[in-house]
């Protein structure tokens, strides 16, 4: 009756750690380790599993020699099964294999132990303390080092696949920032870069603010963007900077207005880097601004009932290419999203769609 509450103890401990939730936030950090303390802790139990069951029929200090070789003899059965049996036909789909390969360890771990403990230890057999259940105790103790054996070698690839999968998350959220960033269009710098040497030899206030402008928006894309968060104070500056390089383009007669409210909390929220900054730059691009008559941008931020609300308004350009590419989103919104999902899961809501007037929308409202 000890042994079946100490197995049944066991099965519910290893529920509990092969708990969702639980290996998630242990695999987050120390995945490696938990592994490592599967292992001593199945043994641990173990240990004293076979200490009170071997207690029945040796004394010390048999009883502790004993205890240590089936706790050796099962440390190399356990390495066979996790290490070669179930690595090389289990997760080779050779099911077949590896069920026959189990089962003959198990009757050869347990036919070691039943003719090798009686010759090497003097244990006591009576009517009471009978070798059937001598028998039954190592049937139990074997079947359980083989099992326990197997059922963490097969999970233990399952914690191989989703730290895989983690990485590779990883290194796609990665990219999709390098998108962001790289959205920065080079062209513009370069034709930027074109305007402030040309007006060079001739100078005048706005080639120094064309310079400023540009030294601020560089500071950002080389700087800021490799920062996991920033404050929205800084996304705000780059987007002014960027606004700054068009109205001295076109000789500061674009439409594009700021609707700042709540202003002090600018420099206390954070936001990934580039998110406000990439929806600006899709509006840029579609608005026609400077190219189209009464076109307009009109950017608002707001703080309402403890969200964040990010809101920009713009024309849409008359050639219907442009708003073909508007009614698709763009790969700039597929990535926004994802960044959105990674930091704010359930916490935001984007929408960007063609607005009655047909104008565009574009809200982003964050919950804080």
């Amino acid at each position: 009756m000890f042994l079946i509450i100490n197995i049944i103890f066991i099965l519910l401990v290893f529920r509990v750690l092969f708990n969702a939730r639980v290996l998630k936030r242990l695999m987050e950090y120390h995945w490696g380790l938990l592994l490592k303390f599967q292992h001593i802790f199945f043994f641990l139990i173990f240990f004293i599993i076979t200490f009170f069951t071997e207690n029945y029929f040796l004394d010390v200090p048999e009883l502790i020699w004993s205890v240590l070789s089936v706790i050796i003899f099962n440390i190399g059965i356990y390495s066979l099964v996790y290490f070669y049996l179930v690595p090389e036909f289990y997760l080779s789909n050779k099911y077949p294999e590896f069920i026959l390969y189990a089962l003959i360890s198990f009757l050869f771990s347990s036919l070691f132990r039943i003719l090798l403990e009686p010759a090497v230890f003097n244990m006591h057999f009576n009517e009471t303390l009978s070798n059937t259940k001598f028998l039954y105790n190592v049937y139990t103790a074997q079947g359980i080092v083989i099992l326990v054996a197997s059922f963490l070698g097969i999970t233990k690839d399952k914690f191989l696949i989703e730290q895989d999968f983690k990485d590779l998350g990883e290194e796609k959220d990665q990219l999709y920032l390098d998108l962001l960033k790289s959205k920065m269009n080079p062209h513009f710098l370069l034709n930027t870069l074109n305007n402030i040497y040309s007006k060079s030899f001739q100078p005048s206030e706005n080639t120094s603010e064309s310079i400023l402008q540009l030294s601020k928006l560089l500071q950002y894309v080389i700087y800021d963007t490799h920062k996991e968060k920033i404050s929205m104070a800084q996304e705000f500056s780059s987007i002014k900077s960027l606004v700054g390089l068009y109205q001295l383009k076109y000789n500061n007669v674009l439409d594009i207005t700021f609707d700042i409210q709540d202003e002090e909390t600018l420099e206390l929220i954070d936001v990934p880097p580039s998110v406000c900054l990439t929806l600006f730059e899709n509006a840029l691009k579609h608005s026609a601004v400077g190219i189209e008559a009464e076109s307009y941008i009109h950017i608002s931020y707001k703080i309402q009932e403890q969200d964040l609300l990010f809101e920009i308004r713009n024309s849409v350009s008359k050639k219907k290419n442009l708003v073909g590419n508007m009614n698709d989103g763009g790969l700039g919104n597929e990535a926004v999203i994802h960044i959105l999902e990674k930091n704010y899961a359930g916490r935001f809501t984007f929408i960007s769609k063609l607005a009655e007037d047909n104008n565009y929308q574009t809200i982003l409202k964050i919950k804080l």
